[in-house]
């Protein structure tokens, strides 16, 4: 779904940690992707569109208050930039509704009459908001919030804002916040187009066609900006050129008329700097902002032993720029770039390429933070550093920068210790 910026501006926000009705098929027994069909309902942007249209959602539906009343407990958060403050006090403030009557996406008439809750950007800042767990400077962080990150504002208080940002519930300093109208404005700006994986397991291949070789697998829930929507020859042969994919290859997939007959069927996705395809069929295509990523470690707590040491000094840097061939932490690095400055700030010398630091780290099973995951398709072409919690942060692509990530976003050829 392409081109919905108008629908998104209104819609957007209620489906920060919205709960999306979905069964998702589970992976095979040997652990391989798979491109099966999804049972169950899905819920699609069009379709919510739809209901919302016909009378049968409203704002307030607990659907819509992302996951009811779960979400809605006691949860407690606090911004963070690096230089909290302490709250100013201001009166509470109940945002306006905003209806947006119509919009236009891929010559479709939508039309809606939704009264929605309120939309926060966080794009006052230079890389990062941390989200807390009390509206409090000493607060235990609970998430991040990269710059331009959207997320949905329960109530505003005394400076802070209660929020809900992917799965992420917290507070945030509202002086960070671009919020209301002035949010929708510039969601056409800050949001992007994307798949989200609707199966479990899905097979991310490296050309148009369920014979082509699978790039990687990738689970439920992960997201991917959308880089062609839909494939046509021209843009078909120039991935092909760009990534010199080899003629024997192509007849592996099937050969070029096989793509062709099924190119209208995937969607051509950026995996780390890298194009890949997906197939329509067990994707969600929707235009969102940036969510705001779980914190599985709280560098406040003295947490520090072992090699957190190390992931404190790699989170100071979420946000920041990715630049090709770069080594700089502030104003552009690349993946091998970014693991090899961050160990060399302790002392341990990598080369500054992924699949060479593959070569030169030590296999192991049991991950531990500051450890390496190299993945790649046929060999490493991408590297992360582990933090713990399931999570690594890397230097992803030139949309996102520096980013956490589940460290199984896509299946890791090696995990390897400097």
């Amino acid at each position: 779904m392409r081109q919905i910026k108008r629908v998104a501006a209104t819609v957007i926000s209620c489906f920060f940690g919205v709960a999306v009705l979905a069964s998702t098929m589970q992976a095979s027994a040997e652990g391989v992707g798979t491109e099966q069909g999804l049972s169950g309902a899905i819920v699609l942007i069009n379709d919510f569109c739809a209901r919302i249209a016909n009378g049968e959602l409203f704002a307030t539906d607990p659907l819509l208050l992302v996951q009811g009343d779960e979400a809605r407990a006691s949860v407690n958060s606090d911004a963070n930039l690096g230089n909290d403050e302490t709250p100013s006090d201001s009166d509470a403030v109940t945002g306006p509704a905003t209806q947006i009557e119509s919009a236009i996406q891929d010559g479709k008439h939508i039309n809606l009459n939704l009264n929605y809750s309120r939309l926060g950007i966080a794009n006052k800042v230079s890389n990062y908001l941390n989200v807390r767990k009390k509206p409090s400077k000493k607060a235990r962080i609970v998430g991040k919030m990269v710059k331009n990150s959207g997320c949905h504002i329960y109530k505003v208080k005394k400076g802070w804002a209660k929020i809900v940002s992917g799965k992420v519930t917290g507070y945030v300093k509202t002086e960070f916040l671009t919020m209301d109208e002035e949010a929708e404005a510039i969601v056409p700006e800050v949001g992007r187009d994307c798949v989200e994986i609707m199966t479990d397991s899905l097979n991310v291949r490296a050309l148009p066609s369920t014979s082509a070789p699978i790039y990687s697998v990738c689970d439920a829930g992960e997201e991917f900006e959308i880089k062609k929507e839909d494939v046509d020859q021209a843009f078909l042969e120039k991935i092909i050129k760009k990534e010199n994919i080899s003629k024997a290859a192509i007849e592996r997939a099937g050969g070029m008329d096989n793509l062709l007959a099924h190119m209208n069927e995937f969607i051509c996705i950026m995996v780390d700097d890298d194009y890949a395809f997906v197939s329509k069929e067990y994707v969600r295509e929707q235009f969102s902002l940036k969510r705001a990523t779980k914190v599985k470690y709280d560098p406040q707590t003295g947490e520090s032993s072992g090699n957190y040491g190390i992931v404190s000094y790699a989170m100071q840097f979420l946000g920041n720029p990715y630049v090709w061939g770069g080594t700089s932490l502030t104003h552009g690095c690349d993946c091998s770039g970014f693991v090899m400055q961050i160990w060399a700030h302790f002392g341990k010398g990598l080369p500054h390429s992924s699949a060479a630091q593959a070569s030169c780290t030590t296999s192991v099973s049991n991950p531990r933070p500051g450890d390496l995951f190299f993945y790649g398709s046929g060999g490493v072409s991408h590297v992360a550093m582990y933090i713990g919690g399931g999570q690594v942060i890397h230097a992803s692509n030139h949309r996102d920068g520096i980013k956490i990530s589940n460290a199984y976003y896509r299946h890791p050829l090696k995990i390897g210790r400097p």
